[in-house]
């Protein structure tokens, strides 16, 4: 299997595109390798243009993206590629008023990326993506040369959040599970590689005092999450919101019920960070049980 990287994993920066030379592009035709470089500019026609050192690379627009042609992709996902890195093939290099200027292909690269990489993956496997953008919804992320996938918000942790900012931020590499393919479409999910419930309570004891984010307050009580994975109850506050960083006391750990018990003890300042832990290490995984041995309430995914 061909390896693809999201945009961005192939340089680190405008430096490596002002070592591309002329003899150097012509040996990218040659093999039809896969280069990377920062758009600067996208003209008023929406081609977009690459500096390659002292030549002048130029992405036309039907060449931008696949979708372009058939009008799935809009003119604002290449409008957003300015300053950020695109990943191209060279398809033609030409002497125009005496200056030499590459064409290039970045629809190539994303359509060898869908035949050699993305038609080999299948539900469960897991990969490295990275975050592109975020809606209310979820996560928009780049499995591989700008080909964007979904993570859905309810697949972000197992602990409700409110907006996936809350969760991830825009430019972070993550490692997901592929939880579906359909067609083109492929939805991945974070949620089974952070722990199941046992693993993430195995940190916290009854009688301990400790940091939590409040992520909403309801009539019955205040829920607050300990890890991405994991959160407990409170009794209801009106003096504390949803975002608050808060210390709770751990009255009791009920496994069978798969329930934490807290009691608020302090609103605090400062702005927790709720560190991200993979428990999972693996490439594939069938099957994914959240809830511990002996609880009623049954949460699992089964990846088909």
């Amino acid at each position: 299997m061909r390896e693809f990287v999201f945009e961005g994993g192939l340089t680190r920066g405008e430096e490596k595109a002002s070592a591309y030379s002329l003899s150097a592009l012509q040996e990218a035709l040659k093999n039809n390798t896969i280069l990377e470089a920062i758009c600067y500019m996208c003209d008023k026609e929406q081609n977009l243009h690459i500096k390659l050192g002292e030549i002048e690379g130029i992405i036309p627009k039907n060449e931008s993206a696949i979708g372009v042609q058939s009008g799935k992709v809009k003119d604002i996902a290449l409008i957003s590629k300015v300053g950020k890195p695109v990943q191209f093939t060279v398809s033609e290099v030409q002497t125009e008023q005496g200056k030499p200027v590459a064409y290039l292909s970045r629809k190539a690269v994303q359509e060898a990326c869908r035949a050699e990489y993305i038609a080999t993956l299948r539900a469960g496997d897991i990969i490295r993506a990275k975050v592109t953008h975020l809606e209310r919804f979820g996560a928009f992320v780049d499995i591989g040369a700008g080909i964007n996938s979904l993570i859905p918000i309810d697949m972000l942790s197992v602990s409700r959040i409110s907006h996936p900012s809350q969760r991830v931020k825009e430019g972070e590499v993550l490692r997901c599970a592929v939880r579906s393919i359909t067609d083109e479409k492929i939805t991945l999910s974070l949620r089974e590689l952070l722990g199941d419930w046992t693993q993430n309570a195995a940190h916290f004891e009854a009688g301990q005092t400790v940091k939590g984010i409040v992520r909403s307050v309801e009539s019955y009580g205040v829920f607050i999450e300990l890890t991405p994975n994991l959160a407990g109850l409170a009794e209801y506050s009106d003096a504390v919101h949803a975002g608050q960083t808060v210390s709770v006391y751990i009255k009791s750990i009920l496994p069978e019920k798969m329930k934490i018990k807290l009691s608020i003890i302090d609103v605090l300042e400062d702005d927790a960070e709720i560190e991200r832990v993979y428990y999972f290490k693996g490439r594939h995984m069938d099957y994914w049980r959240y809830s511990p041995a002996d609880c009623t309430k049954l949460i699992e995914t089964r990846f088909a």
